[in-house]
């Protein structure tokens, strides 16, 4: 049964756990079954071609820099800049989660040398994205659907104030133009995380890594272009990661059941029902990383990227014969669904001391 969530579709109340029934074999029938087809196989070669083809697309885009010159042309180099960084983003991404090499340090070695390529903390990021897998959407837990900017439950919308209030209530138009500000925010997060007081695993050498990073980064920029022309190439790049970033990452559970705090979900439905699917085949999992897999992932966190395809096929049926809804849809449907539901989530903070009538007279 494929299905995907209408714009109409209410975020609360929150889904409990007579919501989703226990299924409690479901899992284990389906690892079983994936372990047969042996869907779990590193695919070596797979990630030694992307690997070459990330390094000849960032040497190509050194080239460029150099041979244009002070040239406003460079804003292309920059854009490129930030889509390459995202997709060495999505490979990290995949070492964080033992997709890639044979072992587990070996892979965290890879993922924290790769996030410190694009400027970000391995450590922050596992932390947090580890949170993420082991309760999606589910409040208080997830910290991906804590507020930051944007309010994701209406409990967080209701209590924003001031500006955050003014943004919160118009936060579904807003979010892709505030994803411009995204990979400032990663920046920041990171740099935050590596200075705090708590321990932190690694924090020399990231903090080796990303100082080298932005000094590779920005001394050529600001040695090499004018000023103004140098501020501009980092805010392209900037704003072109932060974008594709959050562009690739939103679709995947926003605008899908939030979770109460409480609730005890077994773990097949809590993944599958909270996750959501892009279609599109071969583009969509080059565009997105693997990311549109989402439900595949979720399930199997260790699956490299190009047998999440077959996996699909194995899950679609369990969900089937379970007649669990299996969520999937286009990407730009995908993006509307959020919209209307980081929309809807907004109405929460609105004034609660506004005449309603008032209101309606001054948007007419």
């Amino acid at each position: 049964m494929t299905t995907s969530p209408t714009l109409d579709a209410r975020p609360s109340p929150y889904a409990d756990a007579t919501t989703f029934p226990p299924l409690i074999r479901a899992y284990t029938d389906l690892a079983h079954e994936v372990r047969e087809s042996n869907l779990l196989r590193r695919a070596r070669w797979f990630y030694v071609l992307i690997g070459v083809a990330l390094l000849l697309g960032l040497g190509g885009a050194v080239t460029g820099f150099v041979l244009l010159g002070a040239s406003w042309f460079q804003l292309l180099i920059a854009a490129a800049l930030g889509i390459l960084f995202t997709q060495v983003a999505f490979i990290a991404h995949e070492a964080g989660h033992k997709q890639v090499l044979g072992s587990a340090p070996a892979n965290d070695r890879l993922a924290r040398i790769l996030a410190g390529t694009i400027g970000m903390s391995f450590s922050w990021w596992d932390s947090k994205h580890t949170r993420h897998h082991s309760n999606p959407n589910r409040v208080s837990k997830d910290p991906d659907v804590a507020v930051d900017t944007i309010s994701f439950v209406e409990e967080d919308a209701a209590q924003a104030r001031g500006l955050r209030r003014w943004i919160t209530r118009r936060q579904g138009w807003l979010f892709f133009p505030l994803l411009t500000l995204e990979g400032i925010n990663l920046h920041v997060q990171s740099l935050r995380y590596l200075f705090s007081r708590g321990k932190v695993k690694s924090r020399w050498l990231e903090i080796t890594l990303l100082s080298a990073r932005f000094s590779l980064i920005l001394v050529p920029v600001f040695l090499f272009l004018p000023v103004g022309m140098a501020f501009a190439f980092i805010g392209v790049q900037l704003a072109v990661f932060g974008v594709y970033m959050g562009a690739s990452f939103a679709p995947n559970h926003k605008g899908m059941p939030v979770i109460a705090p409480e609730a005890k979900l077994d773990f097949f439905s809590k993944q599958v029902r909270t996750s959501r699917n892009i279609r599109g085949g071969w583009w969509a999992t080059t565009l997105m990383g693997g990311l549109n897999y989402q439900i595949e992932h979720h399930l199997f966190p260790n699956m490299p990227r190009p047998h999440l395809a077959k996996a699909r096929r194995l899950v679609r049926q369990h969900c089937r014969s379970l007649d669990v809804p299996y969520t999937e849809t286009s990407l730009f449907r995908s993006y509307g669904i959020v919209i209307a539901y980081l929309n809807r989530v907004g109405l929460a903070a609105r004034d609660p001391f506004e005449c309603p009538v008032t209101a309606q007279l001054r948007r007419a």
